[in-house]
């Protein structure tokens, strides 16, 4: 079984790609997703995060805002976060990955946000980059709820840049030119990876 992983500086179109890949079939983790599960309540990093964060509750449960409030333009704050979170998403997509080998899969896709800059790319055997030009990924995030050039500026700051990542990748799944544009983009690395996978 082929593990891809998915990944794309904020504003790229990753969601977009990756709601591609389900709609053609292919076994999809996010990343993100999980983070929202662990955080719900009764979920696996609620103890760890109101330990580390005590001021964070809102009726008993984490309240995002002020979690995000709490670790913004704080990186020592947000590696504290980070240590807590990422070594359990790590764990669940190991597991998913063994139950999707299970059942006979023969490619996955791991979506993973910052899959380079925390060392993800090490468990996938392929990796997939979401690209789109800068002017184009600046409007789509200043055009979200919240989102200040400020706020937008400090996550490109941790974010690997665009170009290093395109230049790592094994495939480059370009956005910003339409629909057509990025799906055919996606189905040319999903017959590459599949035809390597059957000469294996």
């Amino acid at each position: 079984m082929i593990i891809v992983g998915l990944t794309g500086s904020i504003g790229m179109g990753k969601t977009t790609a990756a709601n591609y890949l389900k709609r053609l079939g292919i076994p999809v983790h996010e990343a993100d997703a999980e983070v929202h599960k662990l955080m719900a309540p009764g979920g696996a990093a609620v103890a760890a995060v109101l330990q580390a964060f005590p001021g964070v509750v809102s009726n008993g449960m984490i309240d995002r805002q002020k979690l995000g409030n709490a670790v913004f333009g704080k990186p020592d704050e947000l590696a504290r976060l980070e240590a807590i979170l990422h070594p359990l998403v790590r764990e669940d997509s190991i597991r998913w990955c063994e139950k999707q080998k299970a059942k006979g899969a023969k490619l996955v896709v791991l979506d993973i946000p910052l899959l380079y800059e925390i060392g993800r790319e090490n468990d996938c055997d392929l990796v997939w980059v979401v690209s789109a030009p800068a002017f184009i990924q600046r409007r789509r995030v200043l055009a979200r709820f919240g989102i200040t050039p400020e706020k937008l500026n400090a996550v490109l700051a941790r974010q690997l840049p665009d170009s290093e990542k395109r230049r790592r990748a094994d495939a480059v799944i370009y956005t910003g030119f339409g629909h057509i544009v990025s799906r055919w983009f996606i189905n040319r690395a999903l017959e590459k990876a599949l035809a390597q996978n059957e000469r294996c």
